[in-house]
C-alpha cells in the first residue's frame, strides 16, 4: 500500500538544473541554492517548510544552506530541517549538499561568537546534532573575527574536515586580502578552502572590485547570497511597503528604500518585463551572468515564490545593450549590512 505522506523525489529532477564546479574543485553545486535563513524557524508552519524543501529538490536544487543561528529562535531552522530530513530526504542524503556555518552571534558568553577553535568545533557538533547528520558537506566560517588569529580559525576548519565533521570548508564575507591569507594557510595545512559566500546583488556590487578575481585565482567557487537585496529587487515594493514585508515588519532599515532606490527598482522592473522576466528572476539571472559565480543563494516563503525564482534559469542571456541599461541603475545603494564584518580584520 502506498501512503501519500511518503515522499519520492521526482525522477526528472536533474533534467533542467545546471550544475557548476566550485572553483577548481570537483564539487558541483546547482546554479540556484535554497537558503534557510528566513522562513524555516518556529514562526513558520512545518508543513509549509516541508513543501518548499520537497519542491526544491524535485527541481534539482541539491544544495540547502543553513547556519547555527538561523531561526527564530536560533537553531530552530536546523532542527526543523533535521525533522524533514529524517522524514523525507534520508534516502537521498548522498545526493544532497548540506551546509552550515558559525561565526555570528549564537549564544551569550565568550564562546558564542567569533572564529575561535572552541566556538567553531562546538558549533559544528551542535549543528550536526540538531540536523541529525553525521557530517555536513560544507562548513563555513560565517564572518571574519578581529579577535582571533586567522591561523586558529583556518586550523579549526581543517580539523573539522580531518575529523569527518565536514567534507569541504569555506568562508563568508571575507575581504580579498583575508581570503588570500586564509587560503594560503589552508593550503599549507592540506585542506584548501573550497568556496566563498559573499553578499552580491545589483545594489551591492562590492565583490566586483577584487574578490571575484581573488577567488578565481585561489581556486575557490563563489555562492552569492542576498541576490534579491533582501527583497528589494522584487515587485513587492513597487506600490509601497507591504505590512508583511521585511521593511514592513521592521526587519530591515527603512533607509534602504529611499526615493532614488525606489526609482531604480521601478526602472529595473521595466527592463525585466521587456525580457519576459519578473524583477526577481532578472536579479538572479544577473548574478549568475558572471562565470565566477558557482551558485546564487535564494530564500523562499512559499512554493510559488520558489518556482518563480527558479524561472530565472529559463531566461535568455543578457545582451550588451541590456547590461548597459541595467548598469545605469545597478549601483551600490548602501545596503551591504555585512560591510562592517568584512572590514573588521
Amino acid at each position: 500500500m502506498t501512503y501519500p505522506d511518503i515522499y519520492r523525489a521526482d525522477d526528472n529532477r536533474y533534467n533542467t538544473m545546471p550544475y557548476h564546479r566550485s572553483g577548481s574543485t570537483g564539487l558541483k553545486l546547482p546554479a540556484i541554492t535554497l537558503g534557510l535563513w528566513h522562513n524555516f524557524g518556529d514562526d513558520r508552519p512545518l508543513d509549509t517548510q516541508r513543501e518548499i524543501l520537497r519542491a526544491a529538490f524535485d527541481r534539482g536544487v541539491t544544495h540547502f544552506d543553513l547556519a547555527n543561528n538561523y531561526g527564530p529562535p536560533q537553531g530552530s531552522a536546523e532542527e526543523n530541517f533535521g525533522r524533514i530530513m529524517a522524514k523525507d530526504f534520508a534516502p537521498y542524503r548522498d545526493e544532497m549538499i548540506i551546509s552550515s556555518k558559525a561565526g555570528w552571534y549564537m549564544q551569550d558568553g565568550p564562546y558564542g561568537f567569533g572564529g575561535s577553535r572552541k566556538y567553531l568545533v562546538a558549533s559544528c557538533d551542535a549543528s550536526l546534532h540538531r540536523m541529525g547528520l553525521d557530517y555536513v558537506d560544507i562548513f563555513y566560517h560565517h564572518r571574519p573575527d578581529p579577535d582571533t588569529p586567522i591561523e586558529e580559525t583556518v586550523a579549526a576548519l581543517d580539523f573539522l574536515v580531518r575529523s569527518g565533521r565536514a567534507l569541504y570548508v569555506g568562508v563568508s564575507s571575507y575581504s580579498p586580502e583575508l581570503t588570500r591569507r586564509a587560503q594560503a594557510i589552508a593550503r599549507e595545512l592540506g585542506t584548501p578552502l573550497t568556496i566563498h559566500q559573499p553578499s552580491y546583488s545589483m545594489f551591492n556590487r562590492w565583490i566586483e572590485d577584487e574578490l571575484l578575481d581573488t577567488c578565481a585565482n585561489e581556486g575557490m567557487g563563489i555562492i552569492a547570497f542576498s541576490a534579491l537585496a533582501q527583497g528589494l529587487l522584487t515587485d513587492r515594493y513597487l506600490d509601497g511597503v507591504p505590512a508583511d514585508s521585511r521593511l514592513g515588519a521592521h526587519k530591515m532599515s527603512s533607509d534602504f528604500l529611499g526615493e532614488d532606490t525606489l526609482a531604480a527598482i521601478r526602472a529595473l522592473n521595466e527592463i525585466a518585463l521587456r525580457r519576459g522576466q519578473s524583477l526577481a528572476q532578472m536579479a538572479i539571472s544577473w548574478v549568475l551572468r558572471r562565470p565566477e559565480i558557482t551558485s546564487a543563494l535564494i530564500g523562499a516563503s512559499s512554493v510559488k515564490q520558489l518556482e518563480d525564482n527558479l524561472g530565472a534559469l529559463e531566461a535568455a542571456p543578457f545582451s550588451d545593450e541590456e547590461l548597459a541599461e541595467i548598469d545605469k541603475w545597478a549601483i551600490d545603494r548602501g545596503i551591504n549590512q555585512w560591510k562592517g564584518a568584512t572590514e573588521s580584520v
